[in-house]
C-alpha cells in the first residue's frame, strides 16, 4: 500500500476565495458579457425576461475545505472591499480560484494579499491556473493545476489516505424565471468524479484533469448512499450531477438504478452526457434512473466540425425521443469553427435550431489554455495574444485570428443565432412545460409496469402542474404570435389531461403574473444584472471534531491506496 504523506506541520489558517464582483459589468476588472450566471450568460441570454436566472457557487472551494484537517474559510462572490476586510484578519495562506476571463481580478487579489496580509502564501487554482506562465504574471507562491483536494492535503501535511467527504450543497443559490422563484429547495449538488476520457480538443475541463476520469464514487451503491444522505439532509430528491459524462460508466449507472429500485427511493438527476453514452445506456434506462435533464454537446452538423462522440447519431431523433419521455435537453453548438464562413455557418445554426431541444447553447470556438485546440492554434501563430484575457469568454470576440470573421462579425453572428433560435422555438420555459406534458402522456401509460414507472409518472405529473403555472406568464410575454398560440394550445392540452386548475392552481397563476409584472419593471428601471450575494462559510477543525459543521458532510469509510498521481486514485463511499 502506498504510504500516506504525513508531516508535523502546524495547522494552517487558510482562506479560499472566488474572484470579487461586481460581475457582468464593463469596468477595469471585467466585461459585461462575462456574467456570473451560467444560463443567462451563454444559454437563454436572448430570451429577455424569460431567461433562466441562476447563481452557482464555486463548488470546488467547498469540497477542498470540507476535506482539509485545518481551519478553512470560504469566501464566495465577495466585493473587493469584503475581500480586503477578510485578508486583514490574517491568514497563513490565501487560495484564489479563477477562470481565464477573470485573470485581472485574480492578479489584483494577489496584489491585495501582498499588501494587506504579506505573511500569507498565495495559491492560485481553478481553470485560470492553466494560463501559461501564470506564476510569472500573477505574484504567487503556488499554482494548483488539476484536482485540488489531493494538492491541498499534501500542502498542509495531511494524510493522503484520509477519507474523502462530500458536502451537502445546493446546486443553485437563486432560481428565477420571469422573476418567479422556482418552488421548493433547489436541487443538491452531486460530484461522482471529475474529468472525461473523450478529450474533445476544445474542452478545457477534460484537458485540465489530464484527459482522464477520476472517480470519487466508484459504484452505483456508493452514489445511492451518498444521494440518500444528502437528500435527507436537504429535503429534496433532485440532484444536479457535476460529472462531464455521467452515463459513460454504464455498469455504475445500472447499479444505481438497481439500488433505487431495491430500496424504493427514486431520485431525479440533471446530467451532462454525450450522444454515444446515451445511446449505449439506453433511453429507457434514463427514465428508470429518473433523469429529467440532459446537457448534450452536438457541436456541429458538418463533417468538418463533427466529433467521434457523435458518430452515427441522428440528433433530431434523439432529442425527440428524450423529450417524449419527459427529459429536457440542452443542446450545445459551436460557432466560428475553423471550417466556418459567413456563407456556411448558417447551416450549423439552423441545424441546432432544427433539433428542437428545450434550449440551445451557442459558444464561439475558443481555444483556452491547456486544451489541444489552444496548442494547435498557437503553433499556427493564430492566437490573439494582444487580446486581454477578460475577453476570452466565448460570448463576444474570437481570441484567435479567423480570416472569415474579422472585426465584430463573430459577435453579430452569435447574437443572430440566439435571436433566431428563440423566435423559431419559443422560450425555454415554454419548451420545458411541453416536455413535461409529453413525458407524462408517455410514462403514465406505463405506470403499471413497475413501482419505478409509477413513481416516475407521479413525478412528471407534479412537474407538469408546477410548470403549467407559468403558461399565462408565457402568453403575456410571448416573443411572437407563434409562441402565444403554442402556449394556449398547451394549456388546453393539460386541461384535457387533468382538468382545469383548482383554486390553489389559479392563485399560483395569479401570483406568477404579478411577480412577472414586477420583474419586467425591475428590468426596465434597474437593468438586467443581478449580483450574487456574498457567502462566507467557516470550516473549523474543532467544530468538525465536535460534530458541528456549517454544511452537512458525508464521510467515506474506506479508500483504495493512493499513488502520487490523483488521477490513479479511486475513492469508495460508505455502505
Amino acid at each position: 500500500m502506498t504510504q500516506a504523506i504525513v508531516t508535523d506541520t502546524p495547522r494552517k489558517k487558510i482562506l479560499l476565495s472566488g474572484v470579487f464582483g461586481p460581475f457582468g459589468v464593463d469596468d477595469q476588472w471585467g466585461r459585461k458579457e462575462n456574467i456570473m450566471e451560467l444560463f443567462h450568460n451563454q444559454v437563454t441570454k436572448a430570451q429577455g425576461a424569460a431567461s433562466f436566472r441562476f447563481h452557482h457557487r464555486s463548488f470546488g472551494l467547498y469540497f477542498m475545505a470540507a476535506n482539509m484537517k485545518t481551519d478553512v474559510n470560504v469566501l464566495d462572490f465577495p466585493s473587493r472591499e469584503r475581500f480586503i476586510e477578510e485578508i486583514k484578519k490574517g491568514y497563513d495562506a490565501v487560495g484564489i480560484s479563477f477562470i481565464t476571463p477573470n485573470f485581472v481580478k485574480a492578479r489584483e487579489m494577489a496584489s491585495l494579499v501582498r499588501e494587506h496580509c504579506p505573511s500569507a502564501e498565495i495559491i492560485l487554482g481553478g481553470h485560470g491556473a492553466a494560463i501559461e506562465g501564470v506564476e510569472e504574471i500573477i505574484e504567487c507562491d503556488h499554482v494548483v493545476k488539476g484536482e485540488g483536494i489531493y494538492w491541498m492535503r499534501k500542502y498542509i501535511g495531511q494524510s493522503l489516505l484520509d477519507p474523502i467527504v462530500h458536502p451537502a450543497l445546493p446546486s443553485t443559490e437563486m432560481q428565477r424565471i420571469f422573476g418567479v422563484p422556482v418552488p421548493g429547495p433547489t436541487a443538491s449538488l452531486l460530484v461522482p468524479g471529475v474529468g472525461c476520457v473523450n478529450a474533445c480538443s476544445f474542452c478545457s475541463t477534460s484537458h485540465f484533469f489530464g484527459k482522464k476520469y477520476t472517480s470519487y464514487l466508484g459504484s452505483g451503491k456508493e452514489i445511492f448512499n451518498t444521494c440518500r444522505q444528502i437528500a435527507d439532509a436537504r429535503g429534496t430528491d433532485a440532484f444536479f450531477v457535476m460529472d462531464e459524462n455521467f452515463l459513460k460508466d454504464r455498469e455504475r449507472a445500472m447499479e444505481l438504478i438497481d439500488e433505487m429500485e431495491k430500496h424504493s427511493r427514486f431520485f431525479n438527476f440533471h446530467v451532462f452526457s454525450s450522444c454515444e453514452a446515451i445511446t449505449a445506456f439506453g433511453i429507457e434506462n434514463m427514465v428508470r434512473m429518473g433523469i429529467t435533464f440532459a446537457w448534450i454537446g452536438f457541436e456541429s452538423k458538418t463533417d468538418q466540425g463533427a466529433f467521434e462522440k457523435n458518430n452515427g447519431i441522428k440528433p433530431k431523433e434523439l432529442v425527440r425521443q428524450l423529450r417524449d419521455v419527459g427529459i429536457s435537453v440542452l443542446g450545445s453548438g459551436i460557432l466560428c469553427m475553423e471550417h466556418h464562413t459567413p456563407e456556411n455557418i448558417q447551416e450549423d445554426i439552423d441545424f441546432m435550431i432544427d433539433i428542437e431541444a428545450d434550449t440551445v447553447q451557442f459558444m464561439l470556438f475558443t481555444p483556452l489554455p491547456v486544451t489541444g485546440l489552444y496548442s494547435r492554434l498557437k503553433k499556427k501563430g493564430l492566437l490573439r495574444e494582444d487580446l486581454p484575457f477578460e475577453e476570452w469568454h466565448g460570448q463576444k470576440m474570437l481570441n484567435w485570428d479567423h480570416h472569415a470573421f474579422p472585426g465584430d462579425l463573430a459577435e453579430h453572428t452569435l447574437k443572430g443565432a440566439f435571436k433566431k433560435e428563440f423566435e423559431v422555438n419559443s422560450s425555454t420555459i415554454y419548451r420545458i412545460v411541453e416536455t413535461s406534458v409529453r413525458g407524462y402522456e408517455t410514462i403514465r401509460r406505463r405506470a403499471s409496469d413497475s413501482e419505478n414507472y409509477k413513481v416516475r409518472a407521479r413525478q412528471l405529473r407534479a412537474r407538469m402542474l408546477e410548470y403549467a403555472t407559468m403558461l399565462p406568464v408565457i402568453k403575456a410575454n410571448a416573443v411572437n404570435d407563434l409562441e402565444y398560440q403554442r402556449a394556449s394550445d398547451l394549456d388546453e392540452r393539460i386541461t384535457a389531461l387533468i382538468g382545469k386548475p383548482d383554486v390553489k392552481g389559479r392563485l399560483l397563476r395569479a401570483g406568477a403574473m404579478a411577480l412577472s409584472a414586477y420583474w419586467n419593471l425591475r428590468l426596465k428601471y434597474k437593468g438586467d444584472v443581478i449580483q450574487p450575494k456574498t457567502i462566507f462559510t467557516e470550516f473549523k477543525v474543532a467544530d468538525r471534531e465536535a460534530g458541528k459543521t456549517p454544511l452537512k458532510i458525508f464521510e467515506v469509510s474506506e479508500i483504495t491506496p493512493l499513488s502520487q498521481d490523483l488521477n490513479k486514485a479511486a475513492f469508495v463511499a460508505a455502505d
